[in-house]
């Protein structure tokens, strides 16, 4: 489906992105140093950019989400495009507007009024949300981790705990500090070995009567066989036992039915101890596209066509906002390389748009380059070069490690550029000299 192009004569067409997630920063970088602020404008609602495969670490406080954060403006500057702050609200498409929330001050005061945003063509990269499966208590008394804010408060909840647990100990030796993580895929494995990790350091620094292996219970709630249920069987395996290494305890084939303050119900009759609930199990898209009267599937994500166009043409998606058709009836993944992927393809469509030329017809096609799973700062597991339930080449260890973070400063290449992207790497490793290896404060 081709949208409108624009004669010369014409004012340039505007493309607008909503959403600074990893696609949609990449896109708008693309866009915006081929065609410049005019012709490009991305929306979010924050100020700064978090690579979100990242949270867990921030979460842990293994990583510090003050110094990780790149300024939305310093991209826009740097990449060419506009940045708009704020939340998209909703969009006008007869009017062919975005409407954008106010944004307030720490004190509340509205710093800048709600606004309404002109596009010619409107790319939805809005992420997506937890899914709790309608599982009673889960959305009142499990935390996710969606956003920044939510791994930030995260990791205050666990620091607040540990130090009221050590306290308590005088008293009572016998007390511990019970988390359940509710979904054995990628963001639940990694935050579960991140924890354990950081837990070593945090009683070093801080709290010498808490021993982590002891007064700190991790276990791993998972519905289906086995954990990483859509990653190769041998990474699943590997990921297991390295989990059980180190403490963690995993439950598979179990469907939470019920979380309460104090416990999570699984379908087998069983419960579990909960200080502390992290919900993980899956995704589903914002409420933002329920009023967009476009089609959905169940998980409440937009339905595209080989292109990443909705019905209506002036209207693209894209990343875990979007459900694009892959193979054997089945959708594109929720996953970082799609995201980059689509970017990627969608610059070309838009290009082409913006120029007024013919748009390529060729369709998206997702490309599976494999799986890397962190487990830690020092451990990781992985399949490269495979399909995504199929055979890959396995590394594990420090190697899949490092690999693990190459996929990050890619990231990075894309909207800062490979010297400033070098010198972001570096300067990191030696501030790390004089920091403390998990943030505690």
């Amino acid at each position: 489906m081709q949208a409108p192009t624009h004669s010369p004569t014409q004012a340039p067409h505007r493309v607008v992105i909503a959403g600074g997630g990893a696609g949609g920063l990449e896109l708008a970088a693309r866009l915006g140093r081929l065609h410049g602020p005019q012709a490009v404008t991305l929306v979010d609602a924050r100020p700064f950019h978090i690579w979100k495969p990242s949270l867990h670490e921030a979460a842990a406080g293994t990583l510090d989400i003050h110094q990780e954060g790149l300024s939305y403006l310093m991209l826009a500057n740097l990449d060419h495009f506009s940045f708009v702050l704020g939340e998209v609200q909703g969009v006008d498409r007869d009017r062919s507007v975005v409407r954008i929330g106010p944004v307030a001050g720490p004190d509340g005061r509205t710093l800048i009024e709600a606004r309404e945003l002109a596009y010619d063509t409107l790319v939805l990269a809005i992420g997506s949300v937890a899914n709790f499966f309608g599982t009673p208590g889960a959305e009142q008394h499990a935390v996710t981790l969606e956003t920044p804010e939510n791994a930030e408060q995260f990791r205050l909840t666990i620091l607040e705990a540990l130090l009221r647990l050590s306290q308590a100990k005088t008293h009572d030796p016998s007390t511990r500090l019970d988390l359940v993580i509710v979904g054995g895929g990628a963001t639940g494995v990694e935050l579960a070995a991140e924890l354990r990790e950081a837990g070593q350091v945090i009683r070093a620094y801080a709290l010498p009567r808490f021993d982590p292996d002891r007064d700190l219970a991790i276990t791993l709630i998972e519905g289906a066989p086995r954990i990483l249920a859509a990653l190769p069987e041998r990474l699943s395996r590997a990921a297991h036992a390295r989990l059980e290494e180190i403490g963690v305890r995993i439950e598979t084939g179990r469907r939470v039915v019920e979380v309460t303050a104090r416990s999570v119900r699984t379908d087998d009759g069983r419960s579990f101890e909960s200080d502390l609930c992290l919900w993980a199990a899956g995704i589903r898209g914002p409420r933002l596209l329920e009023d967009l009267r476009l089609p959905l599937n169940r998980m409440g994500q937009v339905q595209v066509d080989q292109r990443l166009c909705t019905p209506d043409p002036r209207i693209l998606a894209m990343g875990d906002c979007a459900a694009a058709p892959w193979t054997d009836g089945r959708t594109v993944p929720a996953r970082a390389q799609a995201a980059h992927q689509q970017a990627a393809y969608l610059a070309r469509v838009l290009d082409a748009r913006l120029r007024g030329r013919p748009e390529p017809q060729a369709p998206y096609v997702y490309r599976d380059h494999g799986s890397l799973v962190s487990l830690g700062q020092r451990e990781g597991v992985g399949s490269l070069m495979g399909r995504l339930a199929g055979r890959g080449l396995f590394i594990s260890g420090l190697l899949a490690r490092m690999m693990y973070m190459a996929l990050h400063l890619m990231h990075y290449q894309q909207v800062l550029g490979a010297g400033r992207t070098v010198s972001l790497a570096l300067a990191r490793l030696l501030m790390k000299r004089t920091r403390p290896r998990v943030k505690l404060h």
